[in-house]
């Protein structure tokens, strides 16, 4: 069986290569279903004053006109979607590697650099296929032929200053509406660095933006000025809502009680100013807690002018002793005002988080049907295995959200309080059942002569959202930080209204440790597993994949599965194990599927293409069946979104294969693209 972990922003440890696996879920305290804005004077541009503004300004569709490939997610509604079908159900079968090239910036941990994580989604726009790199560089590529154009070096410092690996999740850009005939950074390119540097390129030359911040750089670690316990690394490409780059940041899980807090900043996408910022935490909750951010892509609406924020929990992850007041933007959806940063709405997915729940993909925005009735709604999904469908307007409910009753502690930890209910979605219908423990496998349990049997028993468990604990094990989690959906998020097809979704089935568990103990512990730790410090609370904290001595799942598979879903019912239309899962060279049935990082894309040709899985295999399945079309194998795990684009009249799909250790002991550099045959 594989050595899978999963994560969302890797820990403050080196890297091993493991199954076990540690990813932190957030929490947040009050069981406040809506947060909306207090009434106060429309500012200009709000989304009250758009119906008077409609007379002078043409409609923005949430589904572009043209295909485009331009962001992280596609476009900003994260749709994931290209109206492209050239490529189709019928013909996919025949699609040919057309181009790839090899980068050179990789690395597998074994010299002086760390490990290399690449998880970037190529972005076609200006004619050119654009890609960022772990050693921080952006490369230009001819989109029909893989010939470099040009590329730019940031000359950053190779180091892991907040992630065990050296992480990139590639590049954002953006064009003027009304370019200056013969001026520069017309057209930029942006990528960020570990060391929290914001890099400003023209698009066609690859040369700096010297009107941008400071000669084409922008030190976004100035404002890092509360509990400064590490550098606001950027890995994830700002989101680019028309003139404004909007900017969160990543840093260290487990760490410290007292962090950086989690501010987002609106910055000109031509001059590098800071026009507004967001913060999710009270400024007596800054200065004694921290995080809260926003380290994964956002989505937007232009049309309602509103943007939409995933907000991680506060800090400390797995103690919340320190904030036992309200904190109702943490763990949540927040929709923020795109000229001014004022919130809108929000909804609070997790009260009181103490399991690392952070909300970690962007919100995918989409037009249902349902009963009849139009809905503008969005769809967000959690590491829960949960699925939120709310208006994405106004924030209230498409399906009913319950707040239902969840376990207390046993307790065992001093100074925690837990929320008495979360939010529960009536459908979609969780993608795992977490209602009751998860079955040991009897062959993993077999193999190894009962030790998974003897882990359950030692493992405390009452359902979805059992607290930590100090005794036994620990608790177990199905699923903690490394289950559920992770930062790829949802694709949906908006003619068909259908929604799909990659899941990982995990089984952790997490141990609470008091300081004392702690200290005198055996503290090894890999990427995303293992002890964290927690530094300043009363408990450290250990988080373990449950695997046998053999590195088995001691849970039944399947470990993955790709999902989807007709939206305008709520109801599950297929499922199916993804991938397959490997093990000292050897692959395990497709039945028992894979973990998976990265996401889907759909097209109109009815055909859904993905990598994600541990077998290194890039894979396009039938949208309206779920039967698997085709495959090729990748250098690593493709770890990142595809790219779909059309050049010249031919549809291209671009996958970026560079892996990830907490996946699996395999890291690449290659980019390489598909077509149809001439």
């Amino acid at each position: 069986m594989p050595n899978f972990s999963f994560a969302k922003r890797p820990h403050f440890t080196p890297a091993t290569l493991s199954w076990r696996t540690a990813t932190a879920l957030v929490l947040c305290l009050s069981p406040m279903p809506l947060l909306a804005q207090e009434p106060q004077d429309e500012p200009e541009n709000s989304p009250a004053n758009s119906e008077a503004e409609a007379t002078n300004t043409a409609p923005i569709p949430l589904v572009p006109g043209e295909p485009i490939w331009d962001s992280f997610h596609g476009q900003l509604n994260a749709q994931k979607y290209s109206p492209l079908n050239q490529i189709n159900a019928d013909n996919v079968g025949e699609l040919e590697k057309v181009w790839e090239i090899h980068t050179g910036d990789v690395a597998d941990g074994s010299g002086d650099l760390p490990a290399t994580v690449w998880s970037a989604t190529p972005v076609f726009a200006n004619d050119t296929l654009y890609i960022g790199t772990p050693f921080y560089r952006i490369i230009a590529l001819d989109p029909a032929s893989g010939e470099e154009k040009w590329s730019f070096d940031t000359q950053s410092s190779l180091e892991a200053l907040t992630q065990p690996a050296l992480k990139n999740r590639g590049v954002s850009y953006w064009e003027a509406d009304d370019p200056v005939a013969g001026e520069s950074c017309q057209k930029i390119i942006y990528m960020g660095t570990m060391d929290a540097r914001l890099f400003a390129v023209d698009a066609d030359s690859g040369e700096p933006c010297q009107g941008f911040a400071d000669n084409g750089v922008l030190n976004v670690n100035q404002w890092n000025d509360t509990n400064d316990k590490w550098p606001l690394s950027l890995l994830q490409p700002p989101t680019v809502v028309g003139d404004r780059l909007i900017l969160g940041w990543a840093g260290m899980d487990w760490a410290y009680e007292e962090a950086p807090p989690g501010t987002v900043f609106s910055i000109n996408a031509r001059t590098g100013e800071l026009e507004w910022t967001f913060q999710a935490l009270s400024d007596q909750m800054r200065e004694q807690s921290g995080t809260a951010n926003v380290w994964t892509h956002m989505s937007a609406d232009e049309e309602l002018g509103l943007v939409y924020l995933p907000v991680s929990s506060p800090s400390p992850n797995y103690w919340g002793g320190n904030r036992t007041e309200e904190v109702p933007l943490g763990t949540s959806t927040t929709a923020l005002d795109i000229e001014t940063g004022e919130v809108v709405w929000s909804r609070q997915w997790v009260h009181h988080d103490i399991w690392d729940y952070d909300i970690n993909s962007a919100p995918t925005l989409m037009d249902i049907t349902v009963d009849g009735e139009e809905i503008p709604a969005l769809i967000q999904a959690t590491k829960m295995g949960f699925l939120f469908v709310v208006n994405r307007e106004t924030g209230e409910d498409v399906w009913p959200i319950e707040e239902r009753p969840v376990p207390a502690g046993d307790g065992s930890v001093e100074g925690e309080v837990y929320a008495p209910t979360q939010p529960f979605p009536t459908k979609p219908a969780p993608l795992m059942d977490q209602s009751e423990k998860p079955k040991v496998w009897a062959l993993a349990d077999a193999v190894s002569f009962g030790q998974c049997s003897a882990l359950w028993e030692d493992l405390h468990y009452e359902g979805m959202y059992t607290p930590p604990t100090t005794e036994g094990e620990g608790t177990l989690g199905f699923p903690i930080s490394a289950g559920g959906v992770q930062w790829g998020g949802v694709a949906f097809d908006p003619e068909s209204q259908t929604a799909v979704v990659n899941t990982s089935h995990i089984v952790q568990h997490v141990r609470l440790y008091g300081r004392e103990l702690y200290e005198s512990a055996n503290r090894a730790s890999g990427n995303e597993s293992g002890f964290a410090s927690q530094e300043g609370a009363p408990y450290g904290m250990r988080l373990e994949v449950a695997l046998n001595r053999l590195g088995m799942p001691c849970w039944e598979p399947p470990f993955g599965e790709l999902v989807a879903l007709d939206m305008t019912t709520g109801d599950i239309k297929w499922r199916r194990p993804l991938g397959a899962s490997q093990q000292y060279g050897f692959y395990m049935p497709e039945s028992w599927g894979s973990p998976t990082i990265g996401g889907p894309a759909v097209t109109a040709g009815n055909v859904i293409f993905i990598g994600a899985s541990m077998d290194a295999k890039v894979r396009a399945y039938s949208l309206e069946t779920g039967e698997e079309l085709w495959s090729d194998q990748s250098e690593a795990p493709s770890v990142s979104n595809p790219a779909v684009y059309e050049y010249d009249g031919r549809q291209y799909v671009a996958f970026v294969s560079g892996g990830n250790t907490i996946l699996k002991n395999q890291v690449g550099d290659q980019v390489a693209v598909y077509a149809l045959p001439e």
